[in-house]
């Protein structure tokens, strides 16, 4: 049976059971740069396993509403930040783990300024900028080892626009 589901504006909390949302949000927790600097200190939860931290490129071509989301894929060696370079928006498709299938799928919309990191081994839509091409430099594990499973969608998931997004 198909299933549909309406994407909500990305927040923090809302966000929180998948990941980080980085933004500046606020005042910052420290002033640097003699001043002219404001820190916005250790806003994300990295987490990787064996490897190194390592920044790669992503060129993702543009997605439209309503979304097709048929494959879902997660990391269990380590988190991923996706951090536009572009500026473009991006859909953000994201389930909990049950036995190692992902269930009750939610998806956000993120606004400019917004950073997603998604925490080890959460499920998630492959990369998805809103309405243009998007660059994204991607703050992900690099090491050896498989650190990537996928999940076939077979009716696939439809996203809709919801409020805001």
């Amino acid at each position: 049976m198909e299933q549909r589901i309406v994407a909500k504006p990305l927040t923090s909390q809302a966000f929180a059971p998948f990941g980080d949302v980085i933004e500046v949000e606020g005042s910052p927790d420290r002033l640097i740069n003699a001043g002219l600097c404001g820190r916005f200190h250790d806003r994300a939860r990295l987490d990787f396993g064996d490897g190194r931290a390592g920044i790669s490129v992503f060129d993702a071509q543009a997605r439209a509403w309503p979304l097709r989301v048929d494959l879902v894929e997660r990391h269990p060696e380590g988190s991923q930040a996706f951090m536009p370079i572009s500026g473009a928006r991006m859909i953000v498709v994201v389930a909990r783990d049950e036995s190692g299938k992902p269930m009750d799928y939610q998806a956000f919309v993120s606004q400019p300024g917004q950073v997603v990191n998604l925490l080890r081994g959460t499920w998630h839509g492959v990369l998805a900028p809103l309405g243009e091409r998007g660059q994204f430099a991607v703050l992900d594990r690099i090491g050896e080892g498989a650190n990537l499973e996928e999940y076939m969608l077979d009716p696939p998931l439809w996203v809709e626009p919801g409020d805001g997004a």
